[in-house]
């Protein structure tokens, strides 16, 4: 009897013990984890920037949403596709100005530069592409345009859209979705992309 009395009370200081050092563990586990998740969004980014320049402003692009609109059909009109890419978002501005305050790259989308990225430049080039196949090189019937007037404020960025391109085609107006989101950084104003619903 006296070998129970002290036995059993042991067992159990010895079971809440190892179970409060489990608990400790999976807390300290879950820690290290969260630091080494976020070292590692760092590092992407690093990385993703190592090879570029960092702009300190949104290049080219228009002082405006409506020349910005304006330049973008006129380029499509002359099916000139240096001109629609330099309205665009380059892979140095997304790195440095655009992906660090948007909010994909943050929880619970905890996206990478370089997953975003690719996301962006394949449906760009693809929207690229069909714009040049399908509506490039005539009039495009421009009548006007029409953005979501809801606007997201993303650290210095101010972002837009969808938007809708308003045509005139044998005397019928339609609307078309023809490009993506529209950035404003420093009265500078350019595509996200060029994603569209042509694809």
């Amino acid at each position: 009897m006296t070998m129970r009395r002290w036995l059993f009370p042991l067992l159990g200081s010895t079971m809440l013990a190892t179970a409060a050092c489990g608990r400790s563990g999976t807390a300290s586990a879950r820690a290290e984890t969260t630091v080494d998740s976020a070292l590692s969004a760092d590092v992407a980014l690093e990385r993703f920037r190592a090879a570029l320049v960092a702009p300190d402003s949104l290049s080219g692009g228009e002082r405006s949403r409506d020349a910005l609109v304006r330049a973008f059909v006129r380029a499509v009109e002359r099916a000139d596709t240096a001109a629609l890419r330099r309205t665009t978002m380059t892979r140095a501005e997304f790195a440095f100005l655009y992906y660090p305050t948007n909010p994909q790259s943050r929880p619970p989308y905890d996206l990478t530069p370089g997953l975003m990225w690719d996301m962006l430049d394949l449906h760009s080039g693809r929207g690229l592409r069909h714009l040049l196949e399908e509506r490039a090189g005539r009039p495009l019937g421009f009548a006007g345009y029409v953005c979501d007037p809801n606007a997201s404020i993303q650290g210095e960025n101010r972002v837009t859209g969808p938007c809708l391109i308003r045509r005139r085609v044998d005397g019928a107006l339609f609307d078309e979705r023809l490009f993506g989101l529209i950035v404003e950084r420093g009265g500078r104003f350019k595509f996200v992309s060029l994603a569209n619903a042509l694809d």
